[in-house]
């Protein structure tokens, strides 16, 4: 089991196969197991890097809230990189996991190669948005601390999920889901590197966030997976493979 230190919260990861790395981060609720099928499909030809954020999966979950936070998830991707001696890659991610990537190109857009961004948004300019949001994030961790992990869902995404604690989730809703400003969504034209806007047909919840990221990104290839809801690579893995590997062969 490979793990990182950081400051006495170990992060696991798992690194598989060669060639150009690929890090990519999972969903809220989900962990590093999503991504199975595109390791499989990625490893002879690519250097794929999954990992658990913190509360999730065989990562960690802090007692203490200030250790979840948009910071700390982007300063655990570059330490993971860092550590495997890694200078640049690709950065992807679903969901939380590609808002994080987009805040990750903010950050050290020195180590981003390029950029995939699979069913997900890229945060508010409007406050009012952002809080409509972020009453979602805290009544998600209401839930956990609440039900515990029965308040999962039954999600594709979570569904290939093993946690270990709930409060490390509802800690991840509060501080990690749950959005506090506009950088992010106002970096989209500044964005210099080739970036996959993908998106499953039936995720109605992201369509529009998905058309905003492709017509802002100078460089965005945007790309809909047909019949796929939210966890677009686990719902049609075939097309969704295609779609990266194409993305990627192009790079």
């Amino acid at each position: 089991m490979a793990t990182i230190n950081r400051d006495g919260v170990n992060i696991y990861y798992e690194d598989n196969g060669s060639g150009p790395a690929v890090l990519l981060s999972h969903g809220y609720g989900s962990t590093s197991h999503m991504w199975a099928a595109q390791v499989e499909a990625l490893k002879s030809r690519y250097r794929v890097i999954t990992w658990d954020m913190r509360g999730h999966g065989q990562t960690d979950s802090p007692e203490d809230p200030a250790q979840y936070s948009e910071q700390a998830t982007v300063d655990d991707m570059a330490a993971i990189l860092s550590h495997l001696g890694i200078e640049q890659a690709v950065i992807g991610g679903l969901s939380l996991g590609g808002y994080m990537s987009l805040a990750f190109n903010f950050a050290h857009p020195e180590m981003v190669r390029a950029l995939m961004l699979f069913d997900t948004g890229p945060g508010y300019r409007n406050p009012a948005g952002r809080e409509g949001w972020n009453e979602t994030a805290r009544k998600r961790a209401e839930r956990f601390e609440e039900r515990g992990l029965d308040a999962l869902g039954r999600g594709a995404e979570v569904q290939v999920a093993r946690h270990r604690s709930a409060q490390g989730l509802a800690h991840a809703a509060r501080g990690m889901l749950a959005q506090f400003d506009s950088r992010v969504i106002e970096s989209l034209d500044k964005i210099t590197v080739q970036a996959l806007v993908l998106v499953g047909s039936q995720d109605q919840p992201f369509l529009a966030g998905t058309d905003y990221m492709a017509n802002k990104i100078p460089n965005a290839t945007k790309a809909v997976i047909e019949n796929a809801g939210h966890a677009s690579n686990l719902d049609q893995p075939a097309a969704f493979n295609a779609a990266v590997v194409a993305f990627l062969g192009g790079l």
